[in-house]
Formats: structure tokens, sequence, C-alpha cells
């Protein structure tokens, strides 16, 4: 019997077996972490996304007391159970965005903010608090409200296509005593938090990493100036005092359209 040629034929069989496994273990990581990117589902019909600017309100938020104790996005709950699943956005970001419109509606009712505008931000800066820049060590919102691990930006060193920020904290918020990095949901530096920061959870203590207070500073930042977000230009001057680039306003344009139609962001 040859055995050298039967030693060469299962050297190729192990091979290939070796081959094809590897193909499956990387088409199943890649479909793993595709499962991740909060896209819509390929088995669902988009409709073609609008490009209004301002976008569009989306789904009416019911009106209820912001003033009383306690978490106010909670009573938002019925609201957005439906509305989460048809848009992607967790139910607690969902809520928190819900819940700043009606506050900012309270405090700047010329304002004229629509929730769909925050989630838009939520979506591009942190997948509402899903994504902090390593899909393998993914963030999430808990019961709370509060982002678990905490969300904390690269040093704004000068380096990396970052401006140079100092330390203006202490560290208090980003654990950095020597630069400041953009925390929490809503990607904050130390300095702008301490401008707009706000108690939206009802525990006395404006957190960064908490979604309700947040979404309430960027509602605040957005109106900040006696801006009414129904004027075109002062939206986009409001998305540009956020993030000073053309592409950011266009891609928080287009997940906020794509909210207000009650369907996923994609962009």
């Amino acid at each position: 019997m040859d055995y050298s040629a039967r030693s060469r034929r299962s050297g190729c069989l192990k091979v290939g077996c070796a081959s094809v496994l590897g193909i499956i273990l990387v088409i199943s990581v890649v479909l793993w972490l595709l499962s991740f990117l909060d896209g819509p589902s390929v088995t669902r019909q988009l409709q073609p996304v609008p490009d209004n600017v301002p976008p569009a309100a989306g789904r009416e938020v019911p009106s209820i007391d912001v003033h009383s104790e306690g978490r106010t996005a909670d009573k938002l709950t019925y609201w957005s159970e439906g509305l989460a699943d048809d848009t992607g956005i967790p139910g607690q970001a969902l809520r928190a965005y819900g819940n700043a419109e009606l506050i900012a509606r309270d405090a700047w009712p010329s304002c004229n903010l629509d929730w769909t505008t925050l989630a838009g931000i939520g979506w591009v800066e942190t997948r509402h608090g899903s994504y902090a820049g390593n899909w393998f060590d993914r963030p999430s919102i808990g019961d709370d409200g509060r982002v678990h691990p905490p969300i904390i930006g690269i040093p704004l060193d000068g380096t990396n296509n970052t401006v140079h920020i100092p330390d203006t904290d202490g560290g208090e918020f980003d654990n950095d005593k020597v630069y400041d990095r953009a925390v929490g949901p809503m990607q904050f530096i130390p300095q702008t938090w301490h401008r707009y920061g706000l108690d939206a959870s009802g525990d006395g203590y404006p957190d960064p990493q908490q979604i309700d207070d947040a979404a309430l500073a960027a509602a605040k930042l957005l109106c900040t100036g006696g801006r009414n977000l129904d004027d075109p230009q002062a939206w986009t001057e409001a998305i540009l005092s956020y993030n000073n680039s053309n592409d950011y306003v266009l891609k928080v344009r287009d997940a906020a359209n794509s909210y207000a139609i009650d369907q996923p962001a994609s962009r």
C-alpha cells in the first residue's frame, strides 16, 4: 500500500476541512457583528428617507407632568414601547428624548425642539449609548438610565484629529486630570457639561452618563440663544453648534427623518 499517497490525500482533506471551517468562522463573526449595528432589518421594506430641514416631528409625545418628583421619563413607557420596536431606539433612550422635548417645550417654548432631532444626535454620537468605539465591548443603558460601562472618549490632546483641550474638571467626569474627553451617550466634554448639564432624572445630580440628563442638556444646548428650530437655518446652526461639521449635520438630519417615519436610522 502506498502510505505516502494516503498521507498526502488525508493531509489535503484536513487542509480542505480547515479552510471550510475557517470560512464558516469568518462568516459567523461578520454576521454576529452585523447583529449589533442597530440598522434596519434585511427583511423589512424601508421607506425612502426624506431630506427635510428641520426634520419632521415624528410620533407625538403625550403630555405628562414634567414637574413631578422622580424620573418623569418613566411616564412615557407606554408611548415608547411600540415606537422603540419600529425605530430600533432603546426604550430608555427614546423615553429620554421624549421627556427632553416636553421639558424644552415648557422651559423654552419658542424653541420648537422635537425628539427626533435629539434621537438623530444620539444615533450619530453613540448609537443611543450602545457604542463607544469597540464593537466587542459595547455599553448599554441600564434600568436607571445610566450607561454601563461609562462612555469616555479619547483624550482631546490635539492628536488623532482632535482639538487640544486641557483638563477643565479635575477628572470628575472623564477620569482624566490632564486632558478633557467627551463623555456619556450624548458626548459632552466637561466644560460644555458645566454650562449645559441639567438633572432630568430627579436624583438631584446632573450626570452626563445618565441618558435623561444628557438628552435634556443637549436640548438646552440646541435651544440656547432663543433659537427657533422650526427655522431651517436656525436648526442647521444648532446642529453645527453641537459639532461644527456639515457631514455631521447631514447624518443627524437623515437619522432624525428616519425616526420621524417610524423606521431605523441606517446612515
